[in-house]
C-alpha cells in the first residue's frame, strides 16, 4: 500500500493480527465495521461509537450521492467533518444497490431509480470514484455488480467479468486520490470463477481485496467452502474484507480462516428489533419473561445499558416504543461485537485462537464447523 499501510503483526495458523494505517488513522485487525449508510450509525453519536471500541465504519456512496448529495458533503470538508467522526470510513461503491434495487445493468454502467423520489439515476465506475473522492473516505471500493444467489453459471461468469472490467475503470478513475482502493472478488459459488476474478484483480493491483457476493442467502456451508478455497490464494500482504458478514459465529469462523475486515447491519438492525447479542447467543428483550427481570443484559458487559439499567427496564422501553430503548440496545450490541473482535485479536496474539473458537462454539451449543 502507498500512503496506506497494512502490516501483519502475528499469525495463528491462517488467522492474522494486523494493523491498517489510513493516513493518520489506525485500525487494528481483525476489525468489525458498523454500518452508517447515511453518514450515521443509527441511534448512536460519534463519541458513543468510539467508546464502543469502533475505529472504522462503512457508509454508502449511492445513498449519500442522492441525499444529502456528495457536493454538500464535500462542502463540509468530507464525511469525517460533517458527521464529527474522527475514525476511519470505508465507502461502499454503490454496487450493492445494483443487486438490491434491480437496476438495468449495461457495460457502460447501471440505470436505477432513486428510492427517495423515483427519479432516474445513472451510476458507473467513474461516477462512483468521483462521489467517493468528494465524500473523503479513507477506503474506496471499486464499482462492481453483486450477483444474486442462486444464479446460473453463465450469468455469474458474465457478471464477474463485467465487474473485472469495471474494476479496471475504477482503478483508472481513482487517479491520484490518496485513499486506499479495494478490489472486490466475485464469481458466486464457482471456485474457478472466483480464481479468475482474483487473478484479474491482482493484475490490476489494489491496496486491499474484498470478497463480495456472499451473505446473499446462500447456506453457511457454501460460504465457508468459498472462503476455504479462496483465502489461501489472496495476497498475504493486503487486508482481506468479507463484505456483509455477519453473525458472531460468522466472524469467528472467518477470522479463523484469515479474514481481516467485516461489516454488517445485524448488530444495529437487530437491536432496534429487540434482539440483543449475549455470550450464549441472542436475548430477545421483548419476551414476557424479561418483564420483571432486574438483572443487567449481561453482568460483565461494560456498555451503558448493562452498567446502568436492567432487562426489565429495557423490556419496558422496547414495548413502549421509546427511542431510548433502541439506543441502549444498539450500544449494547456494538459493545458486544467490538469486545468479540478484541478477544479474537487477543487470541491470535497469544496463539490461542483454536481454543477460543472451540469454547465459543461450545458456549452456543454449536458443533465444530
Amino acid at each position: 500500500m502507498k500512503a496506506n499501510r497494512f502490516r501483519v503483526l502475528a499469525r495463528d495458523a491462517s488467522a492474522r493480527l494486523g494493523e491498517l494505517r489510513l493516513g493518520e488513522r489506525r485500525v487494528d485487525t481483525p476489525a468489525f465495521m458498523p454500518v452508517g449508510t447515511r453518514a450515521t450509525v443509527r441511534a448512536v453519536d460519534p463519541e458513543e461509537l468510539r467508546a464502543s471500541g469502533t475505529r472504522i465504519i462503512v457508509s454508502n456512496t449511492f445513498h449519500l450521492m442522492l441525499r444529502p448529495g456528495s457536493e454538500l458533503v464535500h462542502a463540509h470538508g468530507g464525511l469525517h467533518r460533517m458527521m464529527a467522526w474522527d475514525g476511519a470510513i470505508l465507502t461502499d461503491s454503490g454496487g450493492f444497490q445494483v443487486f438490491s434495487l434491480g437496476g438495468r445493468v449495461r457495460e457502460e454502467g447501471v440505470d436505477l431509480r432513486s428510492p427517495y423520489d423515483g427519479s432516474a439515476v445513472r451510476l458507473d465506475p467513474e461516477r462512483s470514484m468521483q462521489v467517493q473522492r468528494e465524500l473523503g473516505s479513507d477506503v474506496v471500493m471499486v464499482f462492481d455488480e453483486c450477483t444474486a444467489w442462486p444464479a446460473e453459471r453463465a450469468a455469474v461468469a458474465e457478471s464477474m467479468r463485467r465487474s473485472l472490467r469495471w474494476a479496471g475503470r475504477s482503478r483508472a478513475a481513482h487517479g491520484d486520490n490518496p485513499a486506499a482502493l479495494f478490489g472486490i472478488v466475485q464469481g458466486g459459488m464457482w471456485p474457478d470463477l472466483r480464481a479468475e476474478s482474483l487473478e484479474g484483480l491482482r493484475a490490476i493491483g489494489f491496496d486491499g481485496y474484498a470478497i463480495g457476493g456472499l451473505a446473499v442467502g446462500e447456506p453457511m456451508e457454501q460460504r465457508l467452502e468459498v472462503l476455504d478455497r479462496l483465502l489461501p490464494d489472496m495476497p498475504g500482504g493486503a487486508p482481506r474484507y468479507l463484505m456483509g458478514v455477519g453473525t458472531p459465529e460468522d466472524l469467528v469462523e472467518a477470522v479463523w480462516r484469515g479474514v481481516d475486515l467485516f461489516d454488517c447491519v445485524l448488530p444495529t438492525r437487530n437491536a432496534r428489533n429487540g434482539h440483543l447479542f449475549v455470550r450464549g447467543g441472542v436475548l430477545r428483550i421483548r419476551n414476557r419473561r424479561y418483564r420483571d427481570d432486574v438483572r443487567p443484559i449481561e453482568p460483565d458487559c461494560g456498555c451503558p445499558a448493562c452498567v446502568r439499567f436492567s432487562r426489565a427496564y429495557l423490556h419496558h422501553l422496547d414495548r413502549s416504543g421509546e427511542i431510548l430503548g433502541a439506543r441502549l440496545a444498539t450500544l449494547h450490541n456494538l459493545h458486544h461485537y467490538q469486545k468479540l473482535m478484541a478477544d479474537l485479536r487477543g487470541a491470535v496474539r497469544t496463539g490461542g485462537l483454536d481454543r477460543f473458537r472451540r469454547e465459543f462454539r461450545a458456549g452456543r451449543g454449536l458443533p465444530m464447523a
